[in-house]
C-alpha cells in the first residue's frame, strides 16, 4: 500500500520534473522511403514554437525546446532574435543546441571522422557556430550526435577516425564558457554499418574524458542493442557523475523513434526508478537534461507529443513512489523476491488520480489531451498550415 510519505515524493519528483521537445518533432518527417504529409504539420520554426507551447499550456512539463541548427537557423546567428521573440510569444524557450553534420553531401564519409582535414574543418567550423548560437540564446547544452563510421572493413582507420574525433571534440569544448555543456550521444548503428565512430556509452564516455569536464554522455533509449539492460548504464553514468541527458524514445527492434513507453513502460519506469534510488542513495538529484527524440510519422505530432509527456510524468511519478528504504533493506539482506516485489509495486500503483491533483493544484487541465481536442488548436492549424503541406506532398513525389 502507497503511504503518504510516498505520494509526496511523488508530487514533489512531479513539481522539479520537465520534459524538452524537440522543433523537428513538430515537422513532416518521414523514414528513409518517404514522408507522410500532415496537412497541421509544422512549417516554419515559429510554427513549431507554437506547436511546442500548445502542448505545455496543456501539460505543464515542458518549458522548452531542442533546435537544430541547420533546420531552425539556416542563416545562423542572425536568425535568433527573430527565434527568441516567437518562444516567448508561444511560452517556450529554446533548449538544447543541436548541430547538423550529417545532412549536407560533403559528410558522406564522416565529419569529425572525415579522412579530409578541409572536411573536418568545415564540421568543426559549423559546431563553433552553433555555440554562437548557443550564446546567444542563452542555451546551456549543446547536443552531439554524429553520423560518423565506416559500413565496410578496410575502408577507414578505426584509430585514426579516434584521433580525430579527440582533436574536434576538445577544439569545441574549449569554446564553451559559463554554465555550457556538450552532451555527446552514441548509436551502435545507422547510417555506419561496421563501425560507427561513437557506437555505445563507453566510447562517448572516452570522448568526453579527453574532451574536458563540460563534457558528458546522452543516453538515447533507441540507441542499444536488443535487450540490452539501458537503466545499468544509466546507473553507471550516474556513479562516475557523466549522464547529462537523455533523448526519449522507445522501440521495438532499433531506434524504432517511437512514443516513449509504447512498448516497453517498464523500461522507462526502470530508469527513472534509477534516477530516484540514486537521488535518495546521495541527497541531491542529478542534473540530468530529459529530452524527446522521436518521429510523429504516423499519429499526429502535437497529439502525440502530449501522450509522450503524459506516459513520462506518470513513469516518473511511479519510480517516485517506490520505498526506497524497504528497497534497500531487502536488497542487503538478499530478499530477492521482497525487493523485486517493492519494485513492481510502485510500477503497478495507478498514478493518474495522483497527477489529476497534481495538475488542478497547478491550475493546469486534469487531462491534456481532451483539453488540446477542445481548444481547437488542431483544427485552425490544418487550416492555416493545408495548402503549404500540400506543396509538401508534391515536392516528396
Amino acid at each position: 500500500m502507497t503511504s503518504s510519505k510516498q505520494m509526496e515524493q511523488a508530487r514533489a519528483a512531479l513539481d522539479n520534473f520537465a520534459i524538452e521537445l524537440p522543433s523537428w518533432g513538430f515537422a513532416n518527417t518521414g523514414t528513409r522511403f518517404g514522408k507522410f504529409v500532415q496537412s497541421s504539420a509544422a512549417t516554419t520554426t515559429e510554427e513549431k514554437l507554437a506547436d511546442a507551447g500548445a502542448v505545455h499550456r496543456c501539460t505543464g512539463c515542458c518549458p522548452s525546446v531542442a533546435v537544430h541548427v541547420l533546420w531552425d537557423f539556416p542563416n545562423g546567428a542572425a536568425d535568433v532574435p527573430a527565434v527568441m521573440q516567437a518562444a516567448a510569444v508561444h511560452g517556450v524557450r529554446i533548449g538544447a543546441i543541436n548541430p547538423n553534420v550529417f545532412q549536407d553531401q560533403c559528410y558522406k564519409n564522416g565529419s569529425f571522422g572525415n579522412p579530409d582535414p578541409e572536411i573536418r574543418k568545415i564540421a568543426l567550423a559549423h559546431c563553433l557556430d552553433s555555440v554562437e548560437i548557443q550564446n546567444a540564446t542563452g542555451s546551456r547544452d549543446l547536443s552531439l550526435w554524429f553520423a560518423d563510421g565506416i559500413s565496410y572493413p578496410g575502408t577507414g582507420s578505426i584509430r585514426a577516425r579516434k584521433d580525430w574525433f579527440v582533436e574536434g571534440l576538445r577544439t569545441l569544448h574549449g569554446a564553451l564558457s559559463g554554465d555550457q555543456r556538450m552532451l555527446v550521444e552514441y548509436k551502435p548503428f545507422e547510417p555506419a554499418f561496421y563501425a560507427t565512430d561513437i557506437a555505445d556509452w563507453g566510447m562517448s564516455y572516452i570522448y568526453c574524458k579527453h574532451s574536458g569536464p563540460r563534457a558528458k554522455v546522452l543516453v538515447d533509449t533507441g540507441h542499444h542493442y536488443q535487450a540490452q539492460n539501458i537503466e545499468q548504464i544509466v546507473a553507471w553514468l550516474l556513479s562516475e557523475n557523466m549522464l547529462a541527458g537523455f533523448h526519449f524514445n522507445d522501440r521495438r527492434y532499433a531506434d524504432d523513434d517511437l512514443t516513449l513507453g509504447c512498448m516497453d513502460p517498464y523500461q522507462v519506469f526502470r530508469i527513472f526508478h534509477e534516477i530516484c534510488y540514486f537521488t535518495w542513495e546521495t541527497g541531491h538529484a542529478p542534473d540530468i537534461a530529459y529530452m524527446v527524440d522521436q518521429s510523429h510519422n504516423l499519429k499526429n505530432k502535437i497529439e502525440e507529443t502530449i501522450q509522450t509527456s503524459n506516459n513520462a510524468q506518470e513513469m516518473f511519478a511511479k519510480a517516485a513512489l517506490v520505498d526506497h528504504e524497504k528497497i534497500a533493506a531487502h536488497q542487503m539482506k538478499g530478499d530477492l523476491i521482497d525487493a523485486e516485489e517493492t519494485l513492481r509495486d510502485a510500477f503497478f500503483t495507478d498514478v493518474r488520480p495522483l497527477l489529476r491533483e497534481w495538475r488542478r493544484s497547478k491550475g493546469l487541465p486534469e487531462d491534456p489531451m481532451a483539453a488540446f481536442r477542445e481548444s481547437g488548436y488542431l483544427q485552425k492549424a490544418e487550416r492555416d498550415r493545408a495548402e503549404k503541406n500540400r506543396g509538401a506532398v508534391a515536392s516528396y513525389a
